[in-house]
């Protein structure tokens, strides 16, 4: 499932706020809940999940990317955002160094292989340095999806 699938110009932060993991994980599910792509009393369940899995190991995977990723049984279809920070988030990934860029996604309980999917297919697809220095240089949330859409993953 790529992220031009999975992504509005709504659902992209251009420039988050948080400066840490915890507040910009947040960041994105509020923004899911005000935008009705996840239900206002379904929030905390899903920030629980969100939670459980980052403290297993952290979901900043490096060349400062983060995918924080949960299942859920309170969406029945994928959900996703994405936020992009320049002066970069302390999220404790795995090369310590400073995330630019976090995709959330959340895929409905008990489809494992769409979530394996998913997080593939995100993280072939920003593991691209070209990709990931046009999404840095992207003026507008619009801008950023159509790097999504044109960019075929690698």
């Amino acid at each position: 499932m790529s992220l031009a699938s999975l992504l509005s110009a709504e659902q992209i932060i251009p420039e988050m706020e948080a400066k840490e993991r915890w507040p910009a994980i947040v960041e994105l599910i509020d923004l899911l809940v005000r935008l009705g792509r996840i239900k206002a009393e379904d929030r905390d369940s899903i920030l629980a999940s969100l939670k459980q899995r980052e403290e297993t190991m952290s979901t900043g995977i490096g060349f400062g990317i983060a995918i924080p990723h949960a299942s859920s049984d309170r969406i029945d279809q994928v959900v996703a955002s994405f936020g992009r920070s320049s002066s970069g988030i302390e999220f404790d990934a795995l090369d310590n160094a400073p995330v630019k860029f976090v995709v959330l996604f959340v895929v409905p309980k008990n489809q494992f292989q769409t979530h394996l999917r998913t997080l593939a297919s995100i993280a072939k697809f920003l593991n691209d340095r070209a990709t990931r220095e046009s999404l840095a240089n992207a003026g507008s949330a619009d801008d950023i999806l159509s790097i999504f859409r044109d960019r075929p993953a690698k």
